[in-house]
């Protein structure tokens, strides 16, 4: 599998499957940003998850995949500290704010700074065709967060702390997904870096929360765990998708496409957590995907 990976790299073939890898990448961060929205306290459900991932990856990391190379270390390192920083960023940004606001906002704001920031590290150009692309696409995210900060009903009184910790959360996306993609293309086998940082990255919420988890009703441990362990799978397949793309093919246009996950959140938060979508939502989200395919069509 690694080897075939390898293969793909830089080629039309990589970059086809580049894209497939993103938008399921997209679908699935929307299913587990709704995870982590939903009925339990946010902090809990993200380290109920964290935990279910970690332990997940310890027989992958100490079993199947080969050990990373020294110069790796310093790597997770880097990665367990930016990502415990997003992953505070992101529960403050949820228990203040309706998920159908904030998550536009945070999608919203990473795909711009990670394509530039690609472009600094890697070397990686927009055509103006791309860039005009892009502008779509923030421009349906950002409408469509500000349609919903206008209608929505809930969380009123938050919103707005709540906004400025959606923005916070979106720069540290950009940053995540740039620093991981040079992370997965450091090693040569791109399973060892996945595997190793979900042990790792798993150790963080679960210590951070223990002391909330005295206030968890016992009846509602159960249904937690279970959250969690879903989570978990959806997380390894949603971030694993998201990096085998950066690492195959162009880290921005890969960050670009995994924001369509706007529109799946939009249409979850509408069937499952029963948020309302109106014409007007459902016009931004169309904008948001034709952002995708103008920035896709003139690569």
């Amino acid at each position: 599998m690694s080897d075939w990976l390898r293969s793909l790299e830089g080629t039309a073939q990589g970059h086809q499957v580049a894209l497939l890898l993103a938008l399921a990448a997209a679908l699935l961060h929307a299913v587990f940003g709704a995870l982590q929205k939903g009925r339990h306290d946010p902090w809990l459900s993200r380290a109920a998850i964290d935990a279910s991932y970690g332990v997940m990856a310890i027989p992958f990391a100490l079993f199947l995949v080969a050990w990373p190379e020294p110069r790796m270390w310093p790597i997770f390192a880097g990665a367990f500290v930016i990502h415990s920083a997003y992953k505070l960023l992101q529960a403050m940004t949820y228990a203040r704010g309706a998920y159908t606001v904030v998550y536009p906002v945070v999608r919203g704001t990473g795909p711009l700074f990670a394509v530039i920031g690609a472009g600094v590290i890697f070397g990686e150009s927009f055509t103006l065709g791309q860039w005009a692309g892009v502008a779509v696409l923030l421009g349906g995210i950002f409408g469509l967060a500000l349609y919903n900060l206008a209608h929505v009903k809930v969380d009123r009184d938050t919103l707005v702390p709540a906004l400025g910790f959606a923005v916070a959360t979106g720069a540290f996306v950009a940053l995540y997904t740039t620093y991981d993609a040079y992370g997965i293309r450091a090693t040569p086998d791109p399973f060892t870096f996945l595997a190793w940082f979900f042990m790792i990255d798993g150790l963080f919420m679960p210590v951070v929360t223990r002391a909330r988890w005295r206030y968890l009703p016992s009846s509602e441990l159960l249904p937690l765990l279970r959250r969690g362990l879903l989570g978990a799978v959806v997380a390894w397949f949603s971030f694993g998708a998201i990096m085998l793309a950066t690492r195959i093919d162009m880290v921005g246009q890969a960050a670009v496409l995994r924001e369509t996950s706007t529109v799946f959140a939009a249409l979850i938060g509408w069937l499952v957590l029963g948020e309302k979508v109106s014409r007007g939502q459902l016009g931004l989200m169309a904008l948001i995907a034709a952002g995708a395919v103008i920035v896709e069509v003139m690569g």
